[in-house]
Order: C-alpha cells, then sequence, then structure tokens
C-alpha cells in the first residue's frame, strides 16, 4: 500500500501519440498540492497511514475543532482530508507536500469519485432493459413488465431492478494511465474518462494488485 493524491477534475481533451499519430482522449486533473495533516503508526493507532488535506479556504470555512487539527501539522485551512494507508507511515513527515511527481508517465492508476447524478430514471435507461412492441396498440412501449408473481409472493422482492435515481454514487475506476505530468502546475494527464463531473473532487492512487 502506497500513498496517493487528492485532486478536482478539470475537464477533457486530447493529445497525439508523437511515434504513431493516434489520438488519445485525456482527462485534465489538477493534482494537490497536498499537506501532510495526521500520521498513524502501529504503535499509537493500531495501523498505518498518512492523512493528507486539500483544496485551501478560508478560516470561516472551517469549525474550531478542524481548525485545530491542521494547526498540529501547521497546515492552512483545507477542505478536503483523506487517509492513505501505507506500509511505512515512518517515511512521511507533518507539514510534508505531495505533489503529482509521486506518480510516473506510464503508471497505471486507480481513480475514485462521484459519478455525476442523472436523477429519477426509468427502467430503460437506469437498467438498459428492452422496449415492448412498438406497433400500435400495444401500449407496452417502455414499461417495465412484470415485476413478480401474485399471490404467492404476494409482494415484490427487494433489490428488483426498477425505476430509481440514477448515478451520484462513489464509483472507482480502474487501470488508467498517467500519460503526462505537470509538476510545476500540478497538473496530470489521464489516458481516458474518470468520475464526476468539471470540479469534482478525485482520490488517485497507484493501481491495487489483489493478493500480493
Amino acid at each position: 500500500m502506497s500513498i496517493g493524491i487528492l485532486g478536482t477534475k478539470l475537464g477533457m481533451t486530447q493529445i497525439f501519440d508523437k511515434e504513431t499519430g493516434r489520438a488519445i482522449p485525456v482527462t485534465v486533473v489538477q493534482a494537490g498540492p497536498c499537506t501532510v495533516t495526521q500520521i498513524k503508526t502501529k504503535a499509537t493507532d493500531g495501523y498505518g497511514s498518512v492523512q493528507i488535506g486539500f483544496d485551501e479556504v478560508k478560516e470561516k470555512a472551517l469549525n474550531r475543532p478542524e481548525l485545530g487539527h491542521l494547526k498540529k501539522s501547521e497546515a492552512p485551512p483545507l477542505r478536503h482530508l483523506q487517509e492513505f494507508r501505507v506500509d511505512n507511515p515512518d517515511n512521511w513527515t507533518l507539514g510534508q507536500e505531495i505533489k503529482p511527481d509521486i506518480f510516473t508517465v506510464g503508471q497505471i492508476i486507480d481513480v475514485t469519485g462521484n459519478s455525476i447524478g442523472k436523477g429519477f430514471a426509468g427502467w430503460q435507461k437506469r437498467w438498459n432493459f428492452a422496449r415492448g412492441p412498438m406497433s400500435h396498440g400495444s401500449k407496452n412501449h417502455r414499461e417495465p413488465g412484470s415485476t413478480g408473481a401474485g399471490t404467492t409472493p404476494g409482494r415484490v422482492y427487494p433489490g428488483k431492478k426498477m425505476a430509481g435515481r440514477l448515478g451520484g454514487k462513489r464509483i472507482t475506476i480502474k487501470k488508467l494511465v498517467v500519460v503526462q505530468i505537470d509538476v510545476e502546475r500540478n497538473v496530470l494527464l489521464i489516458e481516458g474518462s474518470v468520475p464526476g463531473k468539471p470540479g469534482a473532487l478525485l482520490r488517485i492512487v497507484p493501481e491495487v494488485k489483489v493478493g500480493k
């Protein structure tokens, strides 16, 4: 386990591969700078982790306990605080700055964020149901069909795929590739799309390999 970084999605564009000329769709991410605000060790907390903060704000945006917590690391008022499990927390120090140069070009990463909320959606849009016959008089063009048996069980089972809220969930897109890194402007170019709309908070970590 290793540390990652927090950032915000700026938007999407495309760049061209110098060797093949292939257009590569990329997401532009403002990654950091982040500040180490807390360090946990096995001796003090039972596990090793590093907490980092991102997105400096005015003091009045935070309450006194939050400001007091940040004061221990001499960090400015930060809107977002998240914790990363690490194997060697002793390698980090309070107040240390984390920038996109913790990654390398070509590295595989996982990106977590909240997907775009699309409101209340029907069966077809939410679950990709097939439509009914479109012939005149069918009256079943976009209906869901049967939702269960009659007398037995006499109810609809929980978890049935029906209409409801679509999107707005915390999701992780895995195995994305870092295409470019701009350390001076704290910008990452990531191949493909990432969750959320421009301005959304993202959690970027190196690929988590299961079983290793």
